[in-house]
C-alpha cells in the first residue's frame, strides 16, 4: 500500500521494533495510520509487515510535511524515538508542518519534567501533547499495551476511541486511562518501572533461596513457579520465571539460565524513581535496594575477588550445611509467603510516592483506576493488582497498603514463614536486600513508637537542632554535655 486513498486516523514516526509493533497494532484494529521514519528502509519493513500481517491499512511516507499531510485534523502524531533530544528533533522536524489543535503524543520513557516543558513549547504553536507511558515491551505494543496517557485531556479525547481498542482488555474495561495533567503518565510509567524492578528482586532472591538453600533443580523451580501462578502470585513476572527455567542451553550441556553472566542492565527508570522517592521524603526501601543491587551485580570482577579474598580470610560457606536438615516442601511454601507479603510493601512504596506527587503537584491520580489499567498489557500485570484496586475503592484516601485491613490481615498470617526466610537466608550467607528491605519497612510502619527520640537527642546536642516532647507541646533544646557531667560529677560522689 504505497499511496493512502483516504486522510489515515493517526500517524507514528519512529519504526524501532516497539514503534513498528504498536502502529500494526493500530492498524489490526481498524484505524488506518500513517508512518514515517528517518531511515527509509523501517517505513519499507512496516509497510511489508503490514502485508504480510493482514493488508493492515498502515501507510508508509519519507519525509516529515508527506506523512503530517495524510493524517486527518485535528492530527494525532505519536512519536516513538529515543527519550531525551531525538524526541525535541522529531517534535522540530514534524511541529513544521502541524497546525494548531493537532496533536504530538511522546510513547516514551520520557522524564517528566521533560514533557512538562515540551507541553508548554508546543502550545506557542497551538498544540497539544501527551506523555503517554506504554508498558508491555514488543509483545504488548503489538497485542495489547498498557497504556498510561498524561497531558492534554482535549488531545486525549481525540484519540480515546483508538487507545481503548489498542490497549489490553481485561474484565473490566482497556488497560488505559486518562491519568492527569502535565507530565502524570511519564511519572506513573516511571515509578510502574520501579515497582517492576522491586518485582523481580524479590523473585531472583526467592529463586536463590530455593536453588541454594532448597538445593533444588531448575526442572523442580519451573514446576514451583508454574505452581505460584496458578494462585495469589499470578502474574507476567512469575509466569515467564517459569518459562525461563525450562530452556535448554543450544550451545552446551544444561540449562540456559546458568550460562547467564550475573551483570543486571538498566535504562534509568528504577533510579529516577529512588531519586524521586528521596525528595520526596517517601520511603521506597524495596525499591532502592532493587537498585543497588544492580550496582554491585555490575561488579563481578571485585565480587569474585571479595570471594577469594575472604575465602583465604576463613570465611566457611554456609549454605552446603544447612540445606541438609532442610524440610524441602515447608522452604518453598515459607518463600512463596514471604515472596508475597515483601510484594505488598514494594507496591505500597510506589503507591506511597505515586500520592506524594499527585499532592505536590494537584495531579489528582486515582490509584484504584491505576492498579486497574495494570492489570493488563505491562510487565508488573498481577492478579494481586485487582486487590490493590478494591483497596483504593474502600478508601480512595488509603495511607498505605501496609494498613488496608485485607492486606494487613494477610502479611501478619505470613510474617512467620516470611521471618524464617529472611533469617535462614542471613544464616546461609545468601543475600536477601529487597525482602530484608521489605520487611524491616513492615516492621517499621507497624511500630508507634521507634528509637528516633535518641536520634533527635543527638542532633539536639550536637547542633541544637531542637526536639519535641511526647507529654507537652513546643520545641525544646538541652544542654546535653552540662547536665551529663553533672551527672557523672554526681555519679563520683556516690562512688
Amino acid at each position: 500500500m504505497e499511496a493512502s486513498p483516504a486522510l489515515s486516523r493517526i500517524g507514528l514516526a519512529g519504526l524501532a521494533v516497539m514503534g513498528q509493533n504498536l502502529a500494526l497494532n493500530v492498524a489490526e484494529k481498524g484505524f488506518p495510520i500513517s508512518v514515517y521514519n528517518r531511515t527509509t528502509s523501517k517505513v519499507d519493513e512496516t509497510v511489508q509487515r503490514a502485508q504480510d500481517e493482514g493488508q493492515l491499512p498502515l501507510f508508509g511516507h519519507y519525509t516529515p510535511r508527506e506523512f503530517v499531510l495524510s493524517i486527518k485534523r485535528p492530527r494525532s502524531v505519536v512519536i516513538l524515538v529515543k527519550a531525551g533530544s531525538p524526541v525535541d528533533q522529531t517534535i522540530a522536524a514534524l511541529s513544521d508542518h502541524m497546525e494548531p489543535g493537532d496533536c504530538i503524543i511522546d510513547g516514551g520513557n520520557e522524564w517528566y519534567e521533560n514533557t512538562e516543558r515540551r507541553i508548554q513549547e508546543v502550545s506557542n504553536k497551538g498544540l497539544l501533547y501527551l506523555g503517554m507511558g506504554v508498558s508491555g515491551g514488543e509483545e504488548g505494543a503489538r497485542n495489547g499495551p498498557s497504556l498510561m496517557p498524561g497531558g492534554s485531556h482535549q488531545a486525549y479525547s481525540n484519540i480515546q476511541d483508538i487507545l481503548e481498542k489498542v490497549a489490553a482488555q481485561v474484565e473490566d474495561g482497556p488497560c488505559v486511562t486518562y491519568i492527569g495533567e502535565g507530565g502524570s503518565g511519564n511519572f506513573v510509567k516511571m515509578v510502574h518501572n520501579g515497582i517492576e524492578y522491586g518485582d523481580m528482586q524479590l523473585i531472583s532472591e526467592a529463586y536463590d533461596v530455593l536453588k541454594h538453600v532448597g538445593g533444588l533443580s531448575n526442572d523442580e523451580l519451573a514446576e514451583i513457579f508454574a505452581e505460584w501462578n496458578r494462585g495469589e502470585l499470578e502474574s507476567f513476572l512469575i509466569e515467564i520465571t517459569s518459562d525461563i527455567f525450562r530452556v535448554k542451553d543450544d550451545l552446551s550441556d544444561g540449562f540456559l539460565v546458568d550460562k547467564i553472566l550475573d551483570k543486571t542492565g538498566m535504562k534509568g527508570t528504577g533510579k529516577w524513581t529512588v531519586q524521586q522517592a528521596a525528595e520526596l521524603s517517601i520511603a521506597a526501601p524495596t525499591i532502592a535496594a532493587s537498585l543497588d543491587c544492580r550496582y554491585l551485580s555490575g561488579l563481578k570482577e571485585e565480587r569474585e575477588n571479595a570471594a577469594e579474598v575472604l575465602k583465604e580470610a576463613g570465611l566457611k560457606e554456609e549454605v552446603g550445611s544447612l540445606a541438609n536438615g532442610i524440610d524441602k516442601k515447608r522452604l518453598i511454601d515459607d518463600v512463596r509467603q514471604a515472596l508475597y507479603a515483601s510484594k505488598i510493601c514494594s507496591y505500597a512504596q510506589g503507591m506511597n510516592l505515586l500520592r506524594a506527587k499527585s499532592v505536590e503537584k494537584g495531579w489528582n491520580l486515582n490509584f484504584g483506576e491505576l492498579a486497574r489499567i495494570w492489570k493488563g498489557g505491562c510487565i508488573i500485570r498481577a492478579v494481586f493488582l485487582d486487590r490493590i484496586k478494591k483497596a483504593y475503592q474502600r478508601n480512595p484516601n488509603l495511607a498505605s497498603l501496609v494498613v488496608d485491613p485485607e492486606f494487613a490481615r494477610e502479611m501478619v498470617q505470613r510474617q512467620a514463614a516470611w521471618r524464617r526466610v529472611v533469617g535462614l537466608a542471613i544464616s546461609a550467607g545468601i543475600s536477601t536486600p529487597g525482602m530484608c528491605a521489605s520487611l524491616a519497612y513492615f516492621d517499621t510502619c507497624r511500630r508507634a513508637r521507634l528509637p528516633a527520640n535518641l536520634v533527635q537527642a543527638q542532633r539536639d546536642l550536637f547542633g541544637a537542632h531542637t526536639y519535641e516532647r511526647i507529654d507537652r507541646p513546643g520545641s525544646f533544646h538541652t544542654e546535653w554535655k552540662k547536665y551529663a557531667q553533672k551527672s557523672n560529677a554526681g555519679v563520683g560522689a556516690l562512688n
